[in-house]
């Protein structure tokens, strides 16, 4: 489950510990978190990036930059930052089948992901040739209208059943911990989805 946190949320005092309390309570394993943060939010305080992302990777959470690439964080910061994915963002993907400069800025990505250890996701992928080269290229996920659109929460279950089959058995256990998760950040942090 990915949860895209906001600027204030991430500069909340209490975040480990209401994360914390959230998984103990709905029984989601940490490694099923992913937490996403942009660019410009671990730019912000370095050395207080540093302590909170530590403090979240000690709870198994998974943390990924979303929208990677647009933002004006210096490169040095992906090796010091203890992170597990880029997510290249769409503006990247969208041409990246059409002309010979359109993978330049995906391929760099997924290299340089690669060699500090972090997986790579594709964001905003709509076309079969878009996920094709990035798949040959080496992403090793994807995410966009080709193969879903967003969905809410409670409608999980049924895409993974109806999709997936070696999904099953976990939509049960997802869709009784994606309902205690949305009650849970809803009252935590206000956030409605």
């Amino acid at each position: 489950m990915a949860v895209n946190l906001s600027a204030r949320q991430f500069a909340d005092e209490q975040l480990l510990s209401r994360i914390s309390a959230v998984l103990a309570e709905t029984g989601l394993p940490a490694e099923c978190l992913q937490l996403e943060l942009t660019e410009s939010m671990l730019a912000d305080d370095v050395e207080r990036t540093v302590t909170t992302l530590s403090g979240l990777k000690a709870l198994g959470v998974r943390i990924a930059v979303d929208d990677f690439g647009t933002g004006y964080s210096s490169l040095a910061y992906l090796k010091r930052f203890p992170l597990d994915i880029l997510k290249i963002d769409r503006t990247f993907v969208m041409e990246c089948d059409r002309d010979t400069d359109g993978m330049a800025i995906p391929s760099a990505v997924i290299s340089l992901g690669h060699s500090l250890g972090l997986s790579i996701v594709a964001e905003g992928v709509e076309r079969q040739g878009q996920f094709e080269i990035l798949r040959c290229q080496g992403c090793d996920e994807f995410q966009g209208y080709l193969f879903a659109r967003a969905l809410p929460g409670d409608a999980i279950p049924a895409f993974l059943r109806r999709n997936a089959e070696q999904f099953a058995g976990a939509c049960c256990r997802l869709r009784k911990s994606v309902e205690i998760w949305r009650h849970k950040m809803a009252a935590e942090f206000g956030v409605e989805w």
